[in-house]
């Protein structure tokens, strides 16, 4: 007993990730190098932007007396790492509109 080979091959179609490129189609070398230019400038920002958040944030609750008083480890860890994200994020974003706006006037020209 075992599945009909018309119904597997039907739900393994199905399974296939709309995100993932079929073989038939060729990759866009293009979006692609944008891409990866856009997570390697994001996670440079990142490091840089947490680190240089990590230091005010760390030596002012050491310092301010309301900082000591109010903030705990989970509130400067969320500090810092809110900081890096976003530095990851906008960078990220910048990087990728970039890319688009090479790549569409180059098919205008």
């Amino acid at each position: 007993m075992g599945i009909p080979s018309e119904l597997r091959d039907a739900w393994a179609s199905r399974r296939q990730s709309p995100l993932v490129p079929s073989p038939s189609e060729p990759p866009v070398g293009d979006s692609e190098s944008t891409i990866q230019d856009a997570v390697a400038g994001g996670v440079k920002t990142a490091c840089i932007t947490g680190a240089v958040t990590a230091v005010p944030v760390l030596v002012g609750c050491r310092v301010l007396p309301w900082a000591k008083a109010n903030l705990n480890h989970t509130a400067q860890a969320l500090i810092i790492s809110a900081a890096t994200v976003a530095g990851f994020f906008i960078s990220a974003d910048k990087t990728i509109l970039e890319g688009a706006k090479k790549n569409s006037l180059d098919k205008l020209k």
